[in-house]
């Protein structure tokens, strides 16, 4: 490539990268299909190394590429003092990414889904409103660098968000999960049926006091602990030392039912895919294992930092650098059926999807959440729904006593797979009527 060749003339490390996309998208709003649209996006990312300081810029305008090499070398004069090295190629493993059956999937296919999914709320609840968003997008990524490394890649991204809104007075009831994946599966509207479930089940209102009880997280509302670990477990905050885990690998921070992993090369999972966005191999990272903190996870930029090898976990958009992020997160499952977990409580409270996911000082591991669907458990059975619930705690207290993890495991928000988890103490909070 003549930019390439070009940059390396006049800086000490270049890569480029290239991405196109081509994503339909579907929307019903309100159980009526709203729009559908198409659009095509191509562009180009250039990083260097120059004189010690990173340089970025970016540009959708492939036909002036002088402009992006001149942007991309004045960056790097006001850029961050930097000790990284743009990878040299290594073997990846060989993840399925790209399924042209999703490629190539119709507008009319892609309606008929949400409608599919409109077929299976209004005969249980008519008074619902129903908002689905349907996307099927074809990536193309290419990297390239200094050191000859040229990899390309594709993937076939397919996502359906499903939100039900259901409101009867002053009750307001609202669901939402989504399904992602990169390979077609014939029970796409599993994630749809699960929902509609919950719908009914919700239907027997109960009421429940305020105390100390035990309480079960679904693999939905487990995101209330986990989004803080997760905030933790990034090298970049860890780098800028707001992290708890700071100087904490190779401790028991968490009780031992507790294990956590990273991993980049699922087949067909959303965030899976040979390499990262810096072209380093995707791998499966141990985060957290039998209670124990194994490490951070880290992108080249973080990882030079700190003095230590990439993670494989760099992320990023087109006008955007690479960061740390995770990419299929995954709690471990368990021992425990889930039926037996319920039936040893006397009272306490399942607790199945939440309202301002991320409130609180997350990064400390604090969380105060409000609960958009809660369900009362006596006497060893889930009895109805409580509403005006709430919760709040610490990560790094709660999770040092797990009294059980369910054998069960569930896929939420397309990239976060996990049990049910259960906590023998926890201050639930109910507003009086």
């Amino acid at each position: 490539m003549e930019l390439l060749k070009q940059l390396s003339r006049q800086a000490e490390q270049v890569e480029v990268t290239s991405l196109s996309e081509e994503k339909t998208t579907i929307e019903f709003t309100a159980n009526q299909l709203k729009s559908s649209s198409v659009t095509e996006t191509r562009g180009m990312a250039v990083r260097v190394v120059r004189k010690g300081r990173l340089g970025f810029a970016a540009s959708t305008d492939l036909q002036s590429l002088d402009k992006l090499s001149a942007s991309v070398l004045e960056s790097s004069a006001y850029g961050d003092p930097v000790t990284l090295e743009f990878p040299s190629l290594q073997t990846a493993a060989q993840v399925q990414t790209y399924d042209p059956k999703i490629a190539k999937l119709p507008i009319p296919d892609l309606v008929e889904i949400g409608r599919q999914i409109l077929a299976l709320v209004m005969p249980v609840e008519p008074d619902a409103r129903c908002n689905v968003t349907i996307e099927r997008s074809v990536q193309t990524i290419s990297i390239q660098n200094h050191t000859g490394l040229d990899v390309h890649f594709q993937r076939s991204p397919l996502s359906i968000g499903f939100e039900i809104d259901r409101i009867a007075g002053d009750d307001v009831l609202i669901l939402y999960d989504q399904l992602g994946t990169l390979l077609w599966d014939d029970a796409y509207l599993e994630f749809a049926h699960q929902l509609v479930e919950k719908l009914i089940q919700a239907r027997t209102l109960t009421t429940i006091k305020s105390g100390s009880m035990p309480v079960v997280f679904s693999p939905i509302g487990s995101l209330a602990l986990m989004l803080p670990l997760n905030e933790g477990l990034n090298g970049k905050n860890a780098y800028k030392g707001t992290s708890p885990l700071v100087g904490k690998i190779g401790e028991k921070l968490f009780d031992e039912k507790i294990s956590v992993i990273d991993d980049g090369t699922i087949d067909g999972k959303f965030a899976s895919g040979p390499y990262d966005d810096e072209g380093v191999p995707h791998r499966r990272n141990i985060l957290v294992e039998n209670g124990v903190f194994k490490g951070f996870y880290y992108d080249l930029k973080t990882a030079a930092q700190f003095g230590v090898q990439t993670t494989g976990n760099g992320s990023r958009s087109l006008f955007s650098p690479p960061n740390p992020s995770l990419t299929n997160f995954i709690v471990q499952p368990g021992q425990t059926p889930l039926a037996e977990m319920i039936s040893g409580i006397d009272e306490g409270i399942l607790v199945e999807d939440l309202l301002g996911i991320g409130q609180g000082n997350i990064i400390s591991g604090a969380f105060s959440n409000p609960l958009s669907l809660a369900f009362k458990i006596h006497k060893g059975e889930i009895v109805g729904r409580v509403k005006n619930l709430s919760i709040a705690g610490n990560i790094y207290d709660l999770l040092t006593n797990v009294a059980a993890v369910s054998r069960e495991t569930q896929w939420v928000y397309s990239t976060f797979n996990a049990p049910y988890i259960l906590l023998p103490n926890m201050n639930v909070v109910a507003k009086e009527e």
